[in-house]
């Protein structure tokens, strides 16, 4: 029986690159100079330190703008509510994507269900199985999981006849 797997994975090591960049260009851009900015990855937390607002804002769309030349998804972040550090200075963390929650997922799967697809959907662990009779029934449904406004960056794996 045909299937495919709906997944979510976020390549850390781009990420890592990214930051990399990033840090690099605070270090030598105009507007940053004199500045205590930094930015650092643990695992799949990025933590951001800023010394204003408004550096802060500048700091994260560098984050989008490197994530997105390493050819990932800018929607694998999820950034955390800032907060107030020493002084005026700002942090943010930033969450890293990896696999699907269980709510996405649920929701998922029940948009599948109703869109009278020929398609059976299951939950394994963080990752998504569809199974159908016909190949044509999963591309059809690998075509209405993309057209659905998920946030979330979401590749089609491990396609099988």
């Amino acid at each position: 029986m045909p299937s495919f797997d709906i997944v979510s994975k976020t390549d850390l090591a781009e990420v890592e690159n990214a930051v990399q960049g990033v840090a690099r260009e605070i270090g030598t851009r105009f507007d940053f100079k004199g500045s205590k900015c930094t930015i650092e990855r643990k695992e799949t937390v990025i933590t951001i330190n800023a010394d204003d607002e408004l550096k802060l804002k500048q700091v994260q769309e560098l984050l989008k703008v490197h994530i997105t030349r390493r050819k990932l998804d800018a929607g694998c972040l999820e950034f955390k509510e800032e907060q107030k550090a020493a002084g005026n200075s700002r942090r943010q963390e930033v969450v890293v994507k990896q696999g699907i929650e269980q709510t996405l997922a649920k929701r998922i799967v029940k948009d599948i269900k109703d869109s009278k697809l020929k398609v059976q959907v299951s939950i394994q662990g963080d990752e998504l199985r569809v199974t159908g009779k016909k190949r044509d029934d999963l591309q059809d449904a690998i075509a209405f999981v993309k057209g659905l406004k998920i946030e979330q960056p979401l590749q089609y794996t491990n396609f099988r006849d």
